[in-house]
């Protein structure tokens, strides 16, 4: 698997999104978003840190963890468009997160081609 800039530089921000996930519960009110979803998308970015690790190795199943994770991690954030109550700073929040979110996997999702045998 080789390492361009795009994947580097997806690594590095889906790096970083798992690190502001891992804070949630130390970070957040306990309301917004509630105790348990907090620590859900802890263990969420736990994950995708695991998936960062084996994919700088080389290893697929890591890019494929990262991209399953991130995608969990924005599911997470659309009650914040449905739920009542959410401040409005907490719903641009959860927006801009989804747009970042998007914007790593669209980077590392194409190591997940089949590489062409070499002859």
């Amino acid at each position: 698997m080789s390492r361009s800039k795009g994947f580097v530089t997806g690594l590095v921000i889906a790096g970083l999104l798992a690190l502001g996930d891992i804070t949630t519960p130390i970070t957040s009110d306990g309301e917004h978003p509630p105790l348990a979803i907090g620590l859900v998308i802890a263990a969420i970015g736990l994950l995708t840190v695991a998936g960062i690790v084996l994919a700088w190795r080389g290893r697929r199943g890591g890019v494929t963890t990262i991209v399953v994770t991130r995608l969990l991690a924005a599911v997470t954030a659309v009650p914040a468009f449905i739920a009542d109550g959410v401040p409005a700073p907490a719903r641009i929040v959860a927006a801009v997160g989804i747009v970042i979110t998007l914007l790593a996997v669209a980077l590392v999702a194409p190591q997940l081609r089949r590489q062409p045998a070499v002859a």
